[in-house]
């Protein structure tokens, strides 16, 4: 582009991860523009085993995802950077507040796409100014594999729960990537300290790891909360507990994390309405209140009706059955996937025979196939009390 500098490629590395760490960014580190087979092949056995479930855009774009050079060829070197967003409290703790619902601690506050994506292009721009290169920007948007690029860059380690673990940042770093035509020298790859430690794949509520270093997207939490479309599986609703978007529970139970601190950047730090928010407000969000409660946060593009299922599943979990009466509000909702979350919430917190009574006027109307299945489940085999009104199966 017709600037040129005399520096040398090793000094021109420096300045770059200068610049980046003067624009907010944590950690920031070179990686080579290839990654070996073996994480190639890794993705590539993911992918053949269906454990990406309804993400199909990891199937469909497996070779760009393969190497950075494969998504652009004139890829030299890549520019990895990270930005700590470490909570301020164990996110674990929130799991005993049956009545509140518990958010990922990366989506409490702004979404870090757009934090990320704007420090990014400055510090593209300055490194085109300066170097006269081409940089393209990626910040989780694009098929690259951040986590293995950060691995090789040395600004971490891939755990045993296939998230990265950082000595100084624990298991809380956002990860972008800005590709360049510059060749540059990569930095040194963090080695494994995980050791025999297996904290992560022990706390897994839906025993999502087939083994270390393994993940089956189809049972995390944060896949089925998220990426999920349809009505969750009968089979993980319990696990999910108070979960509402995402989980954190592999990465807040790493021992790494006993070094992390809390996030600088103020966009990171949990709103106080997202960090303990009744299931009963939510709820009874419609569209237009949704989006206005989620208004620049990552939760928002999961959209109302999905959201609003995970709420009631996290009612069915609360075992407070002075909830009953915002299920039953739910049971008209315009939305199958909210109908039948509903209908499941209601067998779980309401005495059978209001469940029975509550069936006899919903569900001979009900159209939908999916919540007609969940009547059926409802009043033939998730009624089962006591006298008290709890579940045998619980007492």
């Amino acid at each position: 582009m017709g600037i040129h500098t005399n520096m040398t490629p090793f000094a021109t590395a420096q300045e770059i991860k200068s610049h980046a760490l003067e624009l907010g960014f944590d950690a920031a580190a070179i990686a080579p523009p290839r990654l070996p087979d073996e994480f190639v092949e890794r993705l590539a056995d993911f992918v053949r085993q269906g454990r990406h479930g309804e993400m199909a855009w990891m199937a469909d774009r497996l070779i760009q995802r393969s190497s950075p050079d494969a998504l652009w060829p004139d890829t030299k070197s890549v520019v990895m950077v990270a930005m700590n967003y470490g909570p301020d409290t164990d996110p674990l703790v929130r799991l005993n507040e049956k009545k509140s619902g518990v958010i990922s601690v990366y989506a409490q506050n702004k979404d870090y796409h757009d934090v990320l994506k704007k420090r990014l292009k400055q510090l593209a721009r300055r490194t085109v100014e300066k170097f006269g290169c081409e940089v393209k920007v990626f910040v989780d948007t694009a098929p690259v594999m951040e986590k293995p690029l950060a691995g090789l860059a040395g600004l971490g380690w891939q755990g045993k729960h296939t998230n990265l673990v950082s000595r100084t940042h624990g298991s809380w770093l956002f990860l972008g990537a800005m590709f360049t035509t510059l060749d540059l020298p990569a930095d040194v790859p963090e080695s494994d300290h995980c050791g025999q430690c297996s904290a992560c794949l022990d706390i897994c509520p839906t025993d999502a790891f087939p083994g270390p270093y393994q993940l089956d997207a189809r049972r995390c939490i944060s896949y089925l909360t998220i990426e999920h479309a349809g009505p969750i599986p009968i089979e993980f609703r319990k696990a999910m507990g108070n979960r509402i978007y995402g989980c954190d529970d592999c990465l807040a139970v790493c021992p790494w994390n006993k070094f992390a601190s809390r996030a600088n950047e103020i966009a990171f730090h949990a709103r106080e309405d997202l960090k303990s928010p009744s299931l009963a407000e939510l709820a009874h969000l419609n569209d237009t209140e949704f989006r206005r409660r989620f208004s620049g946060s990552p939760v928002k593009r999961i959209k109302r009706n999905r959201f609003v299922r995970n709420v009631l599943i996290a009612i069915g979990n609360s075992g407070a059955s002075e909830l009953v009466e915002t299920v039953l509000a739910r049971l008209n909702d315009e939305a199958p996937i909210v109908r039948g979350a509903a209908v499941w919430a209601l067998a779980q917190i309401a005495p059978a025979d209001q469940v029975k009574e509550v069936a006899k006027r919903y569900a001979g109307r009900e159209q939908d196939p999916t919540v007609k299945e969940e009547w059926g489940y409802a009043v033939q085999e998730g009624v089962a009390r006591s006298p008290a009104g709890q579940r045998s199966s619980d007492t």
